[in-house]
């Protein structure tokens, strides 16, 4: 059958469309355990470390409606999703609120509650890849399932890595300004309140995909890789 121009280009956008919702459906749940847990993941290092802030206002939750930012964790990646056709997708939660102050020992403690979200992140890719690899031994062969593990594993490994630039406010510039002597550490936070429009200019202009984000995330994969061979020689 020969289908016109009007109605191939119509059958394309059902099929793109349809193509979309099943990546959201696919994408929904590991980008929310991840950002949920990585938000939580800085409140419980604060409170640990001296910081009670995130306690006082019911942040150190696992339940998702706590850390979703309604035009940062929905509209945004929706948006993305739907204008690039599903090839670029970006979006970030409420910040747990941390008085660095109140730490017992602010610049050194500062490090490891950053660091805190970040671990999480990798936690949460190690954890997907097992279920990735153990799902397929136990006879469990749904594609849905299987793309959701894969998803989960990427979505977290993007997370850490693009955290982790050294960026305020990213959790990779706070963990500069407390590895830094104090001059440097004081010049590098002044940047902060601009630094979500550098990043976002770093993004759009695809420098920090080229130099920081594909070398972290190759990285990062090889890592998981080998925390996940053993569990790999055992399955086989």
């Amino acid at each position: 059958m020969i289908c016109s121009a009007l109605d191939c280009h119509k059958e394309r956008q059902t099929v793109d469309i349809s193509d979309l919702i099943q990546t959201i459906a696919v994408y929904a749940i590991p980008v929310l355990f991840a950002v949920t847990l990585h938000e939580a993941a800085h409140g419980y290092a604060a409170l640990y470390f001296g910081d009670n802030t995130a306690a006082k206002l019911g942040r150190l939750s696992l339940n998702p409606a706590r850390h979703i930012d309604p035009v940062g964790t929905i509209l945004i990646p929706l948006l993305l999703l739907f204008a690039t056709s599903g090839n670029m997708l970006f979006g970030y939660a409420k910040p747990v609120p941390v008085r660095f102050g109140n730490l017992r020992h602010p610049k050194r403690d500062m490090i490891w509650v950053a660091l805190a979200g970040p671990a999480a992140n990798l936690a949460m890719a190690w954890l997907w890849g097992v279920a990735a690899m153990v799902l397929p031994a136990v006879g469990v062969q749904e594609p849905f399932f299987l793309k959701m593990c894969n998803g989960g594993l990427v979505v977290n490994i993007v997370l850490f890595a693009f955290n982790l630039f050294p960026l305020p406010p990213l959790d990779g510039g706070r963990i500069l300004v407390g590895l830094l002597p104090l001059r440097a550490a004081l010049w590098v936070s002044r940047i902060e309140p601009w630094g979500f429009f550098i990043v976002m200019g770093l993004v759009l202009a695809g420098i920090l995909s080229t130099l920081w984000m594909r070398p972290v995330m190759g990285i990062t994969f090889s890592l998981v890789q080998l925390l996940l061979s053993p569990l790999q020689v055992l399955l086989n």
